[in-house]
Formats: C-alpha cells, sequence, structure tokens
C-alpha cells in the first residue's frame, strides 16, 4: 500500500488550483481552495512514515520538486494580494486628501507667536 499517494494527488490539486490565473475577482476562492488543500496535504502528511517502498521513495522525490514550484507560487500570489492591499490603502489616503486638503494642517499655522509669554 502506497502512503504518499494521497499526498501526491493533494499535491497536484494544489499546484492546479496555484496554477490558475490570478485576478482580483476570483483570487479570494484561489486562496480559500489553497488553505483546504494545504490543510488536507497536512492531514495527509502525518499518515506518512517510515520505511518506505522503492515507489514511496520516488513520489517523495517528485513532491520535492513540485513542493518548490507550489512555494513559488505562492510567493507570488501573497505578494500579489501585498502590493494590491498598500495601492487600496495608498488610493484611500489620496480620497480622503482630495476631500478635505487641509485636514493634515497643524493648528498653529499662520498664527502669530509672542515671545514674552
Amino acid at each position: 500500500m502506497n502512503r504518499v499517494k494521497p499526498v501526491y494527488d493533494v499535491t497536484l490539486r494544489l499546484e492546479k488550483v496555484l496554477s490558475q490565473e490570478t485576478t482580483p475577482k476570483n483570487r479570494e476562492t484561489i486562496i480559500e481552495q489553497v488553505n483546504q488543500l494545504v490543510e488536507l496535504r497536512g492531514k495527509q502528511m502525518e499518515k506518512v512514515f517510515p520505511p518506505f517502498s522503492n515507489e514511496e521513495i520516488q513520489l517523495g522525490e517528485l513532491l520535492l520538486g513540485m513542493n518548490r514550484t507550489i512555494e513559488e507560487k505562492m510567493e507570488s500570489l501573497f505578494r500579489d494580494l501585498k502590493l494590491e492591499m498598500k495601492q487600496v490603502k495608498k488610493q484611500k489616503k489620496s480620497n480622503r486628501t482630495y476631500i478635505n486638503p487641509y485636514e493634515k494642517v497643524s493648528s498653529r499655522d499662520g498664527k502669530f507667536m509672542d515671545s514674552r509669554n
């Protein structure tokens, strides 16, 4: 019985989900699917323990290569998400400044300060 095969199958599904084109509209569903698959994969990995057969060792080596590409794709996904969050924050600040341009002006600006007091 091959104990590594379920982990391999979940990893393939995870790689397939991460290979989809990510847009702001589908990003949330992709992240939810990734979270579910990572949790499922973690549960499957708990069932894997030595001794391993030759077939399990070969699947394990394939998993290592796939894992690198999955990590890169996840990094890219979260980097894009962080960038979009920064842009939204900057846009909110810009809109607030446009609506009220004197919001950040110091209250002492334009007043005469007598040095004798």
